[in-house]
């Protein structure tokens, strides 16, 4: 295999498969775009979408003309990123559709060419197959997957051998874009690059860590979808797991791109099993009933609006899911892990919360622990609590406040959106913030027992109305050890 991490911006054709999906209308181009406008793509890269539409390039271009540019703020360079775009119809069912494709790539197999499959995860091996058949994959080329990678550790398999058996391991990215947030970035430099945390990272200092990914926004018109995901498949094996590990993670000897990755499967491998009645004392599973979201009454999950009619599955799937986890090594021995994600919570927020023990001996009353706070959305930042004592004379008075690091505010720069991040690193060739296939199968290794516990257990998720803060059994799962789920509001 050729060396592809030089990290040049050499030209590249990047193929989208669902090019007119969701995915790739609010993502993918317009991360494709700040990127050209940037000056990060080479002036020869293009953007070949593919899809069932039945476009040629000028149709196409006017679609992402009509539905993409509106979103964007500013507009310098449109007319030369449109001049990017191209567009083949292909469905992997029929052969013929690749020769468009084929047609328009002959004559340049000494570029980049990446695979970007914006599509269901039972589609990757087919696809793969048929860009093989017809002459597509080269030693240069790449392929992405998008998660979720299967739905348990048997399908995960089945989808990576057979994406496998077309390119090497060194070849697939499986992206997980809440690795690209500056965030998680700067997570890994406040850890590696700043003495003074280390000594205190560990369980002698560190009470719990909580993790929680909660959105206001429900499922409408999904219901196809989440009935076979569910929050546990679709945020806590993923995004949350991943986020576990870079907290977790012993420091790697380099930063590079396979050191970072294999400290990440040591945490992985050692969380501690959760297996039979475990599930029911260290997991919560909660569906969202009729309630008030974002201003106004909503439905709950089963009256949401769509297409597909409530099911058997509909009743049972969760869309809130907690769990207290633990990283079975000397630095982690005995902390928490608390892992939460839901649908129709009160406020949209992605942090991870780092709550500190108490101080040995208080000689101040009404001292409270200190606590760091990693905000991934809506406004990127790290917040430190930190006790101080209010101005003024006679009796101390002590009132915790914050030292804020506002990335917006600190940076003139724009923040740019994961997939820029991480589309510009598939591009050079750099895997370090993509999963390896073990990683991924080691996540669903954790995951499937709690989730063959639920399906066989007979009972329905826990109710929550709609626009509070999940089920009362999340509250219980941390209020059994006198601890409470971070709710404050942050600048």
């Amino acid at each position: 295999m050729p060396d592809l991490s030089n990290g040049t911006a050499r030209p590249a054709d990047l193929i989208i498969f669902g090019g007119t999906g969701d995915l790739a209308m609010r993502k993918l181009l317009p991360a494709l775009y700040h990127s050209h406008r940037d000056g990060r793509l080479h002036a020869d890269s293009r953007v070949i979408a593919l899809s069932r539409g039945g476009l040629d390039d000028a149709d196409y271009r006017g679609k992402v003309d009509a539905e993409v540019r509106p979103a964007l703020s500013g507009g310098e360079g449109w007319d030369g990123f449109l001049r990017r775009l191209h567009h083949r119809t292909v469905d992997i069912a029929a052969p013929e559709g690749w020769q468009g494709v084929a047609g328009l790539l002959d004559g340049h197999e000494d570029r980049d060419r990446i695979f970007y499959l914006a599509s269901p995860p039972m589609t990757f091996g087919a696809f793969c197959r048929g860009a093989r058949e017809a002459g597509l994959v080269t030693p240069l080329s790449r392929v992405v997957l998008e998660k979720p990678l299967g739905r348990d550790l048997a399908s995960a398999q089945a989808i990576n051998d057979e994406v496998g058996a077309i390119f090497d391991e060194s070849q697939i990215f499986r992206i997980d874009h809440y690795l690209g947030k500056e965030t998680v970035q700067n997570l890994l430099v406040l850890r590696f690059a700043n003495a003074f945390l280390e000594p205190i990272w560990n369980s002698l200092w560190i009470d719990h860590v909580q993790i929680t990914v909660a959105e206001t926004v429900g499922t409408p018109g999904r219901r196809g979808y989440y009935d076979q995901a569910g929050a546990l498949r679709d945020m806590v094996q993923n995004h949350l797991l991943q986020l576990l590990c870079l907290v977790a993670m012993e420091p790697p000897s380099r930063n590079d791109r396979e050191a970072v990755r294999d400290e990440k499967v040591k945490v992985l491998q050692s969380l501690r099993p959760i297996v039979g009645s475990e599930v029911d004392r260290f997991t919560v599973r909660g569906q969202y009933t009729a309630g008030r979201a974002d201003g106004a009454e909503v439905p709950g999950y089963l009256d949401e609006p769509d297409k597909n009619q409530p099911t058997a599955e509909s009743l049972r799937v969760e869309t809130f899911a907690a769990v207290r986890a633990e990283v079975r090594n000397w630095r982690w021995a005995g902390v928490p892990f608390y892992l939460r994600s839901g649908k129709r919570l009160p406020a949209r927020r992605s942090e991870i919360v780092v709550q500190f023990k108490d101080v040995p001996h208080a000689i101040f009353p009404g001292a409270s622990p200190n606590r760091l706070v990693l905000r991934l959305q809506p406004s990127e930042g790290i917040h430190l609590r930190l006790m101080a004592k209010e101005p003024g004379a006679g009796e101390v008075v002590l009132r915790p406040v914050p030292l804020s690091l506002s990335f917006a505010d600190t940076f003139s720069a724009r923040v740019p959106d994961a997939y820029e991040r991480l589309l510009m690193d598939v591009m050079s060739g750099n895997p370090t913030l993509f999963m390896r296939r073990d990683e991924v199968e080691a996540a669903w290794r954790w995951i499937d027992p709690i989730m063959d516990h639920w399906n066989g257990s007979g009972m329905l998720p826990e109710p929550y109305p709609a626009g509070t803060a999940g089920p009362a059994g999340a509250h219980e799962l941390l209020a059994r050890s006198d601890r409470a789920w971070h709710e404050e509001d942050l600048p």
